[in-house]
């Protein structure tokens, strides 16, 4: 996912997760709380963007930087 803050995109993985009873959530795992829901793919990615974006805002605000890039990997059990 790409996100615009002040003229910089930055990319980011994030984790949807299906919901049982229809829809979709979502985790930015890279930025700790960072959730949002949509009831299409399409929608829950907007939504995570302008999650993300204010996010890294309040993130810049108080002279923080996000955490390195997470990697997402497969585990077979």
């Amino acid at each position: 996912m790409l996100v615009r803050v002040q003229n910089v995109c930055m990319k980011f993985k994030v984790v949807v997760h299906p919901e049982p009873d229809g829809g979709f959530w979502g985790e930015v795992p890279s930025l700790p709380g960072c959730y949002s829901q949509g009831e299409t793919v399409e929608q829950l990615m907007e939504n995570l963007r302008e999650a993300a974006s204010g996010y890294l805002e309040v993130m810049r605000e108080e002279g923080r930087q996000p955490q390195p890039e997470i990697q997402v990997a497969e585990l077979a059990v």
